[in-house]
Order: structure tokens, then C-alpha cells, then sequence
């Protein structure tokens, strides 16, 4: 298994960037937590948590990692939600300097009301994060296009879980991300998981728009093949093109993931894309983005 640490050293880098991590508030951590633990019906398998302590051990536990900059990508499921899990996320990355300041927004009444707020603050959001699957919403829902419009004006980076991974529903999957890439194409969107298990659709999303991106987190592991199938072979020579422009970024859903951290490097070694790649992947490409 590959030391995190000596992977960035052996690349010349001096640590890590991983743009796909969680931390939320204690009693939605739980929830979260019981999810997995019981297989839920948007987890459909067996999914063992490998790491499950306090925040404060995880932070440590990233930073032993060589992990230096990361977020907190809180996801609301509900109305009146998000600006519970903002104002949290806010205190997190105001007492722990590595952390992005993150955000996340729903389909409801006043949406674009806090969006704007939390952009124009005096520590505006850095990264957003939208879950259509668990939040079960269409992405062109008209209660957001205002929204969705002050995001793309801002240039703030939105992590979007939209692909059918792990498990499909009638919200989830390309068409809906095109329809709002037509509708607002400025947006600077970061598709998790590469838009598994439609990785050729959401990389060619990445491809047509220019400030389209996609994250590695879980996808090439033995874990996620097994749910959706292997990364089609044919589609990494664009994958390489992709990294090298700057359109993909380390993620890797850090704490709720079923394997140790090394794995998803040990997974986008064997991909065997250069060292070139993975030193943009890992640490140039998310530099750029958050800066």
C-alpha cells in the first residue's frame, strides 16, 4: 500500500489536495454513519467505514497524511436545512486553516437569497457541494436557476454528485447537468466520482465546457468496479488530456470510505498516466482551483 506521504514526496510535491472530503456536524455525521452501516437504500451494499473518530482526529489524521488543503462539502437533503449546515461548515474552516470554506444550497424558498449572501461575505464560500441523489432533486429545478446563476457569476467551484453511482435514481444521471450547463454555461462545476458509472457522458460534459471538472474520489477502485463496472480503458488517453488542462482533481470522500486513504493512490497510479498527471491531479490542478 503507498505511504500518502512518500507519494507526494517521490511526485516533488509537498503534500497532497483532495478537493472530496466530509465533515459535518456531530448529529448529521451519525446519520450519515448509520446509513452506511445499515446499507441504505441510496448505499445498495455493504459499505464498512474504515475511519470513524471525532473531527478533530480526522483533521490530524489527514495532515498525517500529507493532506493539505481539503473540505468539508456539507450536503442538505431537506428545506431548511443548508444554512444550518453552512454556518457549521463556516466554524470549521475557521478554526482549521487547511479547510476550504464550504457550502451547500437546496430547492426551496430563499435559496437564492442565502447563496448570494454566503458569496458576497467577507469570507465568501469556496466550494459548494449539491447531492441530487441524496437530496433527490432535478438540478434544473426553477426554484434554483437564480441561484445556479450568482454561483456561475461568482466563479465559486460546485462539487456535484449527479451521476447514478452507487445507486440510480430518477434525479441522477447527465442529462439533467447538460440541460444546466446549456442554461447557465459558466458554471465551474467538479463532478464527483467522475460522473460514475457514466464516466464517458460526464467526461465529455468536462471536455465541451470550459470550467467543467471532474474529481477522482472512489472511482478506479477495486470497491467502486465492483458496483458499477471498470473505468473504460478507451476513455483514459482523454482522462490524461483532461488532468493535463487542469479538469481533474483528487478527491476521495475521506472519512466514509469502505478502504484505507492510500487506496485511491495506489488506483490512480495504476492507471499509469505519468507522473506529469498525477502531480496535476494531486496538487496543481486543486492549487489553481482554491487557490
Amino acid at each position: 500500500m503507498t505511504d500518502p506521504v512518500a507519494f507526494a514526496r517521490d511526485l516533488g510535491l509537498p503534500g497532497l489536495q483532495d478537493i472530496h472530503t466530509h465533515f459535518l456536524p456531530p448529529r448529521v455525521m451519525a446519520k450519515v454513519r448509520g446509513q452506511f452501516d445499515a446499507a441504505g437504500p441510496l448505499i445498495g451494499r455493504p459499505w464498512p467505514l474504515r475511519y470513524r473518530d471525532e473531527d478533530d482526529v480526522l483533521v490530524e489524521t489527514l495532515r498525517s497524511f500529507g493532506v493539505r488543503r481539503f473540505t468539508a462539502l456539507p450536503y442538505a437533503h431537506r428545506p431548511d436545512m443548508a444554512e444550518f449546515l453552512n454556518d457549521w461548515a463556516a466554524d470549521f474552516a475557521a478554526r482549521v486553516p487547511e479547510a476550504a470554506v464550504c457550502g451547500t444550497f437546496f430547492p426551496e424558498p430563499g435559496v437564492t437569497s442565502y447563496v448570494t449572501s454566503r458569496t458576497a461575505s467577507s469570507r465568501p464560500v469556496e466550494v459548494w457541494k449539491v447531492h441530487v441523489q441524496v437530496g433527490a432533486f432535478d438540478v434544473t429545478d426553477p426554484l434554483l436557476d437564480e441561484a445556479w446563476g450568482v454561483v456561475a457569476e461568482a466563479g465559486t467551484p460546485v462539487v456535484l454528485h449527479a451521476g447514478s453511482g452507487p445507486v440510480p435514481t430518477e434525479h441522477t444521471g447527465p442529462e439533467p447537468v447538460a440541460a444546466l450547463l446549456r442554461r447557465h454555461p459558466r458554471l465551474r462545476l467538479v463532478i464527483a466520482h467522475a460522473g460514475a458509472p457514466e464516466y464517458a457522458e460526464f467526461l465529455a460534459l468536462a471536455e465541451g465546457f470550459e470550467r467543467v471538472a471532474l474529481d477522482t474520489t472512489m472511482a478506479f477502485t477495486p470497491f467502486f468496479d465492483e458496483m458499477g463496472g471498470a473505468y473504460p480503458p478507451a476513455l483514459l488517453p482523454r482522462l490524461r488530456d483532461l488532468g493535463l488542462a487542469g479538469k481533474v482533481h483528487l478527491g476521495s470522500d475521506f472519512p466514509n470510505i469502505p478502504y484505507d486513504y492510500s487506496e485511491q493512490l495506489d488506483a490512480l497510479v495504476r492507471l499509469d498516466l505519468g507522473e506529469e498527471w498525477l502531480r496535476a491531479v494531486c496538487w496543481d490542478n486543486t492549487r489553481a482551483l482554491l487557490g
